[in-house]
């Protein structure tokens, strides 16, 4: 009996094919589906969207606290405002 076996790959599928003197021919393939390449796009899909959120919520916190900040400022001002005009007005009644 006689057997003869050829294998080729393009890089992705293999191929197997074993030929017997007896006329049966058995064709093997192998190879990826591209159910991985599938599954890589949606994780990376996945990690840019997170990205993208965090990103923003940090931009958000950050002008939350710019707000604060000025708002303090402004409130700091008003008071230093309020305590001149008192020490003004207490030198006038003097």
């Amino acid at each position: 009996m006689v057997e003869r076996v050829t294998e080729r790959t393009d890089g992705v599928t293999a191929e197997r094919v074993t030929e017997t003197g007896g006329g049966t021919v058995v064709v093997e393939r192998g190879g990826g589906s591209g159910v991985g390449l599938i599954v890589g796009l949606v994780l990376l899909i996945a990690v840019v969207i997170g990205a993208v959120y965090l990103f923003n919520q940090n931009n958000r916190e950050n002008a939350k606290t710019n707000a604060v900040t000025q708002a303090a400022k402004d409130v700091g001002g008003a008071a230093k405002d309020v305590g001149d005009a008192a020490q003004d007005a207490a030198k006038k009644v003097q």
